[in-house]
């Protein structure tokens, strides 16, 4: 993911509501994040110029990138690597529709996610690319510009604590309406 380690698209804000925290423990977590930050590299600047925190990746997987990062990694985009070590170019080639999916579909999604890699193969070889989401969050037009044919949401269907009661039973239900409905006649 593309996220820095601070701010509004920072590792708190982005994964802190995933895990329970609220604005308050975010903006906690977030300064946390900062002091840690300006310790690891004295000679920052106010606004964080310079430091590796403000780098695309730091924030991934919760500001384990730039813990990385200090410790000297580059960063690589992991849908790349993915997709190179699992040949999906390859196999997308062969398909005539891709399936993808996101717990939830919004705008981390857009910002070097799994999905926005996969769309992206999709659409280097004009196959129509579909997302099963536990819900959506992003409207026709951010979908669209992501490369993504459609986008459906268990959520859609279930009251969200149910979905999140029994999520297997409920994506089987879901995939098997959306199959119905891409599927052509043999």
């Amino acid at each position: 993911m593309d996220s820095v380690l601070l701010g509004l698209r920072g590792a708190s804000a982005t994964f802190g509501p995933q895990k329970g925290a609220d604005p308050d423990t975010v903006q906690r977590l977030d300064a946390a994040l900062e002091h840690f930050a300006r310790a690891a590299q004295p000679g920052v600047g106010l606004n964080m110029t310079g430091s590796l925190a403000v780098t695309p990746g730091a924030g991934a997987a919760g500001g384990l990138g730039f813990g990385l990062m200090l410790l000297g990694a580059t960063r690589l985009a992991g849908i790349a690597t993915v997709t190179e070590l699992t040949g999906l170019a390859d196999a997308v080639g062969t398909v005539d529709l891709v399936v993808t999916g996101e717990g939830s579909f919004d705008w981390q999604s857009m910002a070097g996610k799994v999905v926005a890699g996969v769309a992206a193969v999709a659409g280097e070889h004009a196959r129509p690319c579909l997302v099963l989401a536990g819900r959506v969050e992003v409207g026709r037009r951010e979908i669209a510009a992501l490369g993504v044919s459609a986008a459906y949401a268990i959520t859609d269907e279930v009251d969200p604590a149910e979905a999140l009661a029994r999520p297997a039973e409920h994506l089987r239900t879901l995939a098997a309406r959306v199959a119905r409905s891409w599927s052509r006649p043999m």
